[in-house]
């Protein structure tokens, strides 16, 4: 890597306990919670979610300068979520108030959701008030349509997302470079 480390020894956090229960992700999140139940119905069910969910979909993506959680590195928390009705609300917390990497690790966030979600959730990303020296530059170009996907466009950019959400999968579970700890 030829570029230079932000927050080259980032404090890193255990992992919080993973909820497991039936939900939004039928089949597959039952399967894995290993209680064989199914939440296979009509298409017609409007299944709620709550921060917990959000929060299981989130906390197993990668830093993009570190091979660790967000969650590990407190960048995101089941606190910092809010669910309402059809909107979600979730507020990272870069490591450091100069964080280069926070639209980065915000827009990771959006696309998790926005892939995991259905359609009629709408989802606003923020850095928590006080937390990063250029938080309102930041609100806007995670919340703004355009740019959101012109970044989505550029394929360096979306490789580096991919690659941060390469592990969100695991919801909870170990990280590759926790596992070597």
């Amino acid at each position: 890597m030829s570029r230079e480390l932000d927050n080259a020894a980032p404090t890193i956090f255990a992992p919080t306990a993973t909820r497991r229960r039936e939900g939004l992700w039928g089949d597959a999140y039952a399967a894995e919670a290993g209680d064989g139940a199914s939440s296979a119905g009509s298409g017609d069910e409007v299944e709620e979610i709550d921060a917990h969910e959000v929060f299981d979909l989130l906390r197993s993506i990668t830093d993009p300068e570190h091979p660790v959680s967000l969650e590990q590195l407190r960048v995101v928390s089941r606190d910092d979520i809010h669910v309402a009705g059809n909107r979600v609300l979730v507020y990272l917390t870069p490591t450091i108030p100069h964080c280069s990497m926070s639209t980065l690790i915000g827009l990771s966030l959006r696309v998790r959701l926005l892939r995991a979600l259905p359609s009629r959730y709408r989802v606003d990303i923020r850095i928590k008030e006080g937390t990063h020296q250029s938080e309102h530059a930041v609100n806007k170009q995670l919340n703004d349509k355009e740019r959101v996907q012109a970044a989505l466009e550029n394929s360096h950019l979306l490789q580096v997302v991919e690659g941060c959400l390469a592990t969100a999968g695991q919801r909870g579970l170990a990280t590759p470079a926790a596992e070597t700890e």
